[in-house]
């Protein structure tokens, strides 16, 4: 029977760690503080920003929300952004997305600053990523995944990873997370030929394809470590992933469950890059 890699012990880790850097800019008169962008009364976007404040309200990290209505005009939007941009109290802004269709996707994070951009939706935080550069910040997701690898000492180094997704969200920047660890990386979707033998020949697989249960025990090998990205709704009210988990667990060295893996995490990083970017801000500022 395969492992669960439970995000809560990684998530409790990173949180530790933004409450002791978050005490150290506190003694110096520096409240790190994340802005949360909201249009409308999505379900999923408040469970999440629900998560948001409770997860950094443990780390010390102030909240403050800025909901709007889900009609309001794209104008409004950018208004908002570029005063949370000018606003020196508020070092990383949260805009939840998917918006409302009327809303130019590409308009709003052009508007964002990328120093304030805490999940890696901007051009300049992509730039960064791509490039390896520090000084901007992985989607938060993307960088879950990686921090679960390693709390569970997983090893990376020259090992072969497939991440099946290629969104801007997850797919695309986990490869280049993982790239970054040395591992040979492929990227793989919904329509690469041979994806099952593909994946078998993996040491990590990373599921974010966004199809419930398509990662089955014909995709699978021994000794493999899965992370399970997706997160659907069931007929019977509950939660799934991309992957079944339970023929994976029959198979794998390692899995993650669906709820109460990746995800737990996420928000866990959400405030250790918040706290990151008070720390570059302040500096910037001296």
């Amino acid at each position: 029977m395969a492992i669960l890699l439970k995000g809560a012990p990684a998530a409790a880790k990173l949180t530790e760690q933004a409450l002791q850097r978050s005490e150290s800019l506190r003694s110096q008169g520096i409240a790190p503080t994340l802005a949360i962008v909201r249009m409308g009364e999505r379900d999923d976007d408040l469970a999440y920003q629900r998560g948001a404040q409770k997860r950094c309200e443990k780390a010390q990290v102030e909240v403050k929300v800025y909901a709007l209505p889900e009609d309001a005009s794209q104008s409004e939007l950018l208004s908002l952004i570029q005063k949370l941009n000018d606003d020196n109290s508020i070092h990383g802004v949260l805009i939840m997305r998917p918006m409302p269709k009327h809303i130019d996707d590409e308009a709003v994070t052009n508007a964002l600053s990328p120093e304030k951009d805490v999940d890696g939706i901007t051009p300049g935080a992509m730039a960064a990523l791509y490039a390896a550069r520090e000084s901007g910040f992985a989607p938060c997701t993307a960088r879950a995944c990686v921090e679960i690898l390693k709390h569970y000492e997983i090893p990376l180094l020259g090992r072969q990873a497939v991440v099946v997704g290629r969104s801007l969200v997850i797919g695309k920047p986990v490869s280049q997370l993982l790239l970054k660890e040395n591992m040979t990386v492929t990227t793989c979707h919904s329509r690469s030929q041979n994806l099952e033998d593909i994946c078998k020949r993996a040491d990590i697989i990373v599921a974010a394809a966004g199809k419930a249960g398509m990662i089955t025990a014909d995709f699978l090998s021994e000794g493999q470590t899965v992370l399970d990205v997706g997160i659907h709704s069931t007929p019977e009210g509950g939660l799934c992933g991309d992957v079944k988990t339970e023929e994976a667990a029959e198979i794998v060295y390692a899995v993650t469950p669906v709820p109460g893996g990746v995800g737990a995490v996420t928000s866990s990083v959400l405030a250790l890059h918040v706290v990151t970017a008070a720390e570059r801000i302040s500096k910037k500022e001296r």
